[in-house]
């Protein structure tokens, strides 16, 4: 309420704040103000039934659709993946947790802004990727559920795919890994692609086997491929799915990382499953423990070495292949026992990386299954 005074420097305003508690007087000064006691006594007396009235509403409620704690935890987890906030703006688009450093223990910590938040830790996120990566695809997830369910640390779905992944998201809920039913285009936010199939998982990655360790466990018969340098994720997912088909166990990269991208699990439709990636202290390194192991090193030519249709592959080989642009490098096409050539029109001067060990696995499978 407002009063005003004149006086020889004009008009005064005076504005008069009523609190909470001096609310049920009158204000002393103008004697209007307070609560009629008789209203007081109504509001007494519907105060228990206003309260029975909600209570009892809430429990005609509890068993409908629409459930408060329902609506709660559906919103929730539909925000789940999607939410942006001031302190981690950079990172909401990363499927990777964000993970805070510890709360400020005193004033001195509060940062130059004010606030004493606990801050997003860039050090913890790129120690996690390090460790961790994304699958994606249909096939390629249900082939890893299937093999190793253990590396999985988080999964996404869109709904279609759910009925098709009942085991896996049992599997999920039993031991409390976190999982989201989210639509397409959180989906593509949480793969990295569009080409997700509706399905991501974020896995923990495996390490490559020490050339020791695969030898101490092969098989009479046994082929391994040998990549220097070859890098693309979709030419890496193509031969990882020639091997599996071929019975190809072993393949020796500079990189096991590699063979874990989404893109190269994705194109081997569940054929990453099925090999092991093999490293040594360098590719020489490594081709020379294979030699001195038994095995025969077979080296690749698209210009000269033994037409493929004439070779006789031995059961223990290492095959070679170099990279997608120029092929072998010079010291590693040296360390080759056995060269060979795979005969065409001439027209193109080589074939894709993965297209030629395809070829070159069914003949050895074809001489040696």
């Amino acid at each position: 309420m407002n009063d005003e005074f004149k006086g020889k420097s004009g008009k005064v305003k005076v504005m008069y704040v009523r609190d909470e508690d001096a609310g049920q007087k009158p204000n002393p000064r103008t004697g209007k103000g307070g609560r009629p006691a008789a209203r007081q006594e109504d509001n007494r007396r519907s105060g228990p039934r206003t309260a029975r009235n909600n209570e009892e509403g809430g429990r005609s409620s509890a068993g409908g659709r629409g459930t408060p704690a329902r609506d709660a935890r559906n919103s929730e987890r539909g925000r789940s993946f999607g939410r942006r906030d001031d302190d981690n703006r950079s990172f909401g688009d990363s499927p990777w947790r964000t993970v805070s450093r510890p709360p400020v223990a005193d004033d001195s910590q509060i940062d130059e802004t004010g606030s004493n938040k606990p801050v997003i830790d860039p050090e913890q996120i790129r120690r996690q990727r390090q460790e961790e990566t994304r699958v994606y695809g249909e096939n390629a997830c249900q082939a890893l559920f299937a093999s190793r369910p253990e590396s999985i640390v988080r999964a996404w779905f869109i709904q279609s795919v759910t009925p098709r992944f009942r085991e896996t998201l049992r599997w999920l809920a039993a031991n409390r890994k976190a999982y989201h039913v989210v639509d397409d285009a959180e989906l593509t936010k949480a793969s990295g692609t569009e080409h997700h199939g509706g399905v991501c998982f974020i896995i923990k990655k495996r390490m490559g086997m020490e050339v020791s360790e695969w030898l101490k466990k092969a098989d009479t018969k046994d082929c391994v491929l040998a990549l220097e340098d070859v890098s693309n994720p979709h030419n890496l997912g193509g031969i990882m799915r020639s091997c599996a088909h071929f019975g190809v166990k072993g393949l020796l990269v500079n990189d096991a990382s590699l063979l874990e991208s989404g893109a190269a699990v994705r194109t081997a439709e569940g054929g990453a499953e099925h090999v092991q990636a093999i490293s040594g202290e360098s590719f020489a390194s490594g081709l020379e423990a294979f030699r001195k192991a038994g095995y025969t090193i077979v080296t690749t030519s698209s210009h000269e070495g033994t037409p493929l249709a004439k070779a006789e592959l031995p059961a223990k080989m290492v095959l070679v292949l170099g990279q997608e642009r120029e092929g072998l490098s010079d010291s590693a096409f040296q360390q080759g026992d056995i060269s060979l050539s795979i005969g065409g029109t001439g027209n193109v001067e080589s074939l894709n990386v993965s297209v030629a060990t395809g070829i070159l696995l069914a003949e050895w499978w074809r001489q040696n299954a």
